[in-house]
């Protein structure tokens, strides 16, 4: 009998245990920089939209509330640019739809699954569960140069982990050789509101994109990270109206249904721009703190991490030192960093921060850092 685990590689974050047990003898406490789950409080309107909605006695529907449709329709518009006629459907969670997509689509054996060479494991992941050959990809590149037998690529932008965005040129120019190739794809668009170094990270379903034309192309978002709901597992897939029908049908027969109270909160959220803006002040501010911190110690940041979660670095390269002594240094002032190497081979030099930590987190750390410059070279 063969399990669809033995399919999967080792469950990366397992590794890190001795680090944290390493990190867990510092005097002052451990900080901890590397999951990105949220840690500040969901905006209250909608805590109080989850209790209103709390006497759920009935099934919800998987294609979601009324309410919920129209919120998410409003969403994409203005704050997506997507024009036109788009099917959508909640999900639940991000992560949820990722492994779940190439089966959701009918892919399998002999199928190509294509992602970013450094991304989040879970797109590797829904490949291998569908029993689909993961292919990595520079999707920053040409695509003219790329592989025309690709069943689905899945976009990115902003990236977890490095915070590279694509253009809206080069996001034309992916949907062109789409088209083209007959390939479905699919755009995370999750850390859209958090740029920092470009006005904007464009939509896959952008109409200055794909021209309000939708066929073949399919939108990711969560409001877990831009209103701090990653407790709440709510999403949503948007784009071409015939994949979703046929996406939509499966989840049906799956019971794959959002709970009505989330989506009611789910609905408020998506209405609210105001706390969007006050939660990447917040980012902003603790980003600042960790870049100081991260040049006073020494480490080179990645020139194109200009959005998202997270911090990007490495060691400078004259000391010959890997991402994971970077991480062994840092246990060693009680802080935990996540191995580049997580995010496939490419990114075996590099450590990725999050600024999902508390204040007092990110400000212990920042504390800390400077002395690891003295703790690699001793090590190199």
């Amino acid at each position: 009998m063969t399990f669809y685990a033995e399919r999967l590689p080792d469950f990366p974050w397992d590794s890190l245990t001795p680090i944290r047990q390493r990190a867990a003898e510092h005097p002052q406490g451990v900080c901890d920089l590397t999951i990105g789950s949220p840690v500040d409080s969901v905006p209250v309107g909608v805590q109080e939209a989850l209790m209103l909605g709390s006497d759920a006695h009935g099934y919800p529907p998987t294609v979601g509330t009324a309410e919920l449709r129209e919120a998410i329709v409003d969403f994409v518009e203005r704050e997506r640019g997507v024009t036109g006629n788009v099917g959508i459907i909640p999900a639940l969670g991000s992560k949820e739809m990722v492994a779940l997509l190439p089966s959701f689509l009918g892919l399998g054996e002999g199928a190509i699954v294509a992602f970013p060479a450094i991304a989040y494991p879970t797109y590797d992941v829904g490949a291998r569960l569908a029993g689909c050959e993961p292919m990595l990809l520079d999707t920053e590149s040409d695509p003219a140069g790329w592989d025309s037998d690709i069943s689905l690529l899945w976009l990115n932008s902003p990236s977890n982990p490095h915070g590279h965005v694509l253009s809206v040129e080069q996001l034309r120019r992916i949907v062109a050789w789409a088209r083209e190739n007959d390939v479905i794809v699919a755009s995370d668009e999750c850390y859209a509101p958090l740029c920092w170094g470009v006005d904007e990270a464009p939509s896959l379903l952008d109409k200055r994109v794909c021209g309000g034309d939708t066929r073949g192309l399919l939108m990711l978002y969560s409001v877990s990270k831009q209103s701090n709901m990653a407790g709440y597992r709510a999403s949503f897939l948007a784009g071409d109206t015939e994949l979703i029908a046929g996406i939509t049908e499966l989840r049906k027969h799956c019971g794959f249904m959002m709970p009505s109270f989330v989506q009611h909160a789910m609905a408020v959220a998506l209405g609210d721009s105001e706390h969007v803006d006050a939660q990447r002040e917040v980012y902003a501010r603790r980003r600042e703190v960790l870049l100081d911190a991260v040049e006073r110690a020494g480490l080179v940041n990645d020139d194109d991490r200009v959005a998202g979660l997270y911090l990007w670095v490495r060691a400078p390269e004259a000391l010959g030192v890997s991402g994971w002594d970077i991480v062994r240094a840092c246990a060693e002032l009680g802080v935990i960093v996540t191995p580049g190497d997580f995010y496939g081979e490419a990114g075996r030099d590099f450590v990725r921060m999050s600024l999902t930590a508390t204040d007092e987190a990110i400000s212990a750390a920042a504390a800390r850092l400077p002395a690891l410059s003295a703790l690699l070279e001793a090590n190199a």
